[in-house]
């Protein structure tokens, strides 16, 4: 699962980017013909992954419950994010990955509960949760692009 981590870590090296190169303003605009903005989408990411690998694996998420029911499939843009959230967001595309990393090592995913996705591929387990969660990272980012050119 080393490759699927570090394609992940790409992912989010062009997303961390991306909240460097643009404003506060520019990070919460939600332009027309859209539903969320750029931070709603990094965030979004953040949440889904630690739903698909740890809250199915059974395991604590290393994420705040505050996060999960503003960034969780189904939500949507309700505000403006501030500085200091947008800092969290940053440091917690990176430090979730790196503590999975170790918990892969560490054996420590032994359970799974099924998962159907909304694309109706069934997740068994958490190698699936980790592939699943690079697709669905991998729109985003698109998502993300088409929002980028449209500010």
């Amino acid at each position: 699962m080393k490759d699927q981590l570090e394609i992940t870590r790409t992912n989010r090296r062009l997303m961390s980017k991306i909240m460097d190169n643009y404003s506060l303003e520019d990070l919460n605009k939600v332009p027309e013909g859209f539903k969320n903005n750029l931070i709603w989408n990094i965030a979004h990411v953040v949440v889904t992954q630690q739903l698909l690998v740890y809250k199915l694996s059974g395991l604590p998420m290393m994420i705040d419950d505050e996060l999960v029911l503003k960034y969780r499939k189904g939500t949507k843009t309700e505000g403006f994010v501030d500085q200091a959230e947008v800092e969290k967001v940053k440091e917690l595309m990176f430090s979730t990955l790196d503590q999975t990393e170790k918990d892969i090592e560490a054996s420590i995913f032994k359970e799974y509960q099924e998962y159907p996705t909304s694309t109706g591929f069934v997740l068994k387990s958490t190698e699936d949760a980790m592939s699943f969660n690079n697709f669905h990272e991998g729109i985003h980012l698109g998502y993300i692009l088409a929002l980028k050119k449209s500010l």
